[in-house]
């Protein structure tokens, strides 16, 4: 077998991020932490406390303020109440920014595509709405060449940031880090970012390395020099090297534009979450343990998940969330007037963000 086994069927301007004790996460990427955090949530009797300085953090509730969207209201019944031994529960809707960044930070990063200047952008960005009853979930890609109004953000400095009509949606994370992501999505949307998770190349790719690859099936060849990926069509189990290349590729797929790259992506969620489902992390502690190391020193949260109290409630909360019960969309866009590489939402997409902040089915296309 090759490498991908051919199988037969930094200091950001927004906010610096700090690193918190108290934490006992496993996450893989995206959507795929709902299944993780489950998995670390109800594992008993493994030492996850010297992790505890491992989670960065950026505090987004306090640099943005009151100036926000409405939070969504917790209901009691959302979902199974816990023993007074056990962890709360987290209930309500809710929605995560997950944000793939392409930090050029370390040489793990320079590596994998990074680069080597400095910063970063938003390669990779999704809003996960978890529904009231955390069954299901719903997965919106916003294509990095979007063009968005960027509102001004605040700096770590107690600056701004000046705003910007027709900006790419990928660079408020360049000038104003997680913060600005945030806020600008807020604006874009209308809708409340509940919480944030940030991966970027390294601790991607090594993620799905510790959970011993993760199994794709493309319906035609990909060769895409830029992303060093070259696969025949057919069924391939991906190591995370390759598994990171096919979340990067888009010039090997479809037109060559963001949204060929996103449709891949979101296959990549999905089979994400079966590999977790059937990784056997809660019979295997030393795998478990891997997988908790990887995690926890791969991702940035807001400070509303970088405790160990915060991430067991909500991953006890998301068990039930599998590849079945997810529904992956992109944004509803069409070519921008100004220019024909970039695109803009449609009012398809205003239909999109009423249905998660109320918290109804997707509108059909």
């Amino acid at each position: 077998m090759t490498a991908d086994h051919k199988v037969p069927t930094g200091d950001e301007p927004g906010a610096a991020p700090r690193r918190r004790r108290r934490s006992r996460v496993l996450i893989a990427s995206g959507v795929a932490l709902a299944c993780v955090l489950a998995a670390g949530g109800t594992a008993a009797g493994i030492a996850y406390w010297h992790l505890d300085n491992n989670i960065k953090s950026v505090d987004i509730n306090s640099a943005l303020g009151t100036d926000r969207p409405s939070k969504a209201i917790a209901s009691a019944s959302a979902s199974a109440s816990a023993s007074a031994s056990q962890t709360p529960v987290a209930t309500g809707a809710m929605n995560i920014l997950v944000l793939g960044s392409d930090s050029r930070s370390g040489k793990s990063n320079s590596a994998l595509g990074g680069g080597t200047s400095s910063g970063a952008r938003s390669d990779t960005a999704m809003i996960v709405h978890i529904n009231n009853a955390h069954t299901k979930a719903t997965v919106v890609s916003i294509p990095r060449d979007t063009l968005v109004y960027r509102p001004s953000c605040p700096t770590a400095g107690g600056g701004t940031t000046s705003a910007a009509y027709s900006a790419m949606f990928n660079s408020a994370f360049s000038v104003g880090g997680a913060v600005c992501a945030v806020k600008t999505v807020e604006t874009l949307t209308n809708v409340r970012m509940d919480h944030y998770i940030e991966i970027d190349f390294s601790g991607f790719a090594k993620l799905i390395d510790a959970l011993g690859g993760v199994t794709v099936t493309t319906t035609q060849d990909i060769d895409d020099d830029q992303s060093h990926l070259h696969l025949k069509a057919g069924t391939h189990h991906l190591s995370g090297t390759k598994a990171l290349a096919f979340a990067r590729t888009r010039h090997g797929v479809g037109d060559g534009s963001d949204l060929g790259r996103i449709k891949l992506q979101q296959q990549l969620i999905k089979a994400l979450l079966k590999q977790v489902s059937s990784a056997d992390l809660l019979t295997n502690p030393a795998k478990l343990y891997e997988v908790a190391v990887t995690a926890t020193s791969a991702i940035t949260t807001d400070t509303d998940l970088d405790s160990l109290s915060e991430l067991m409630s909500l991953g006890s909360s998301l068990r039930e969330i599998g590849s079945d019960n997810l529904t992956a969309i992109t944004m509803p866009v069409t070519t921008a007037p100004s220019d024909s590489n970039r695109v803009v939402a449609t009012s398809a997409a205003t239909k999109v963000w009423k249905a998660l902040r109320n918290d109804t089915a997707l509108p059909k296309s």
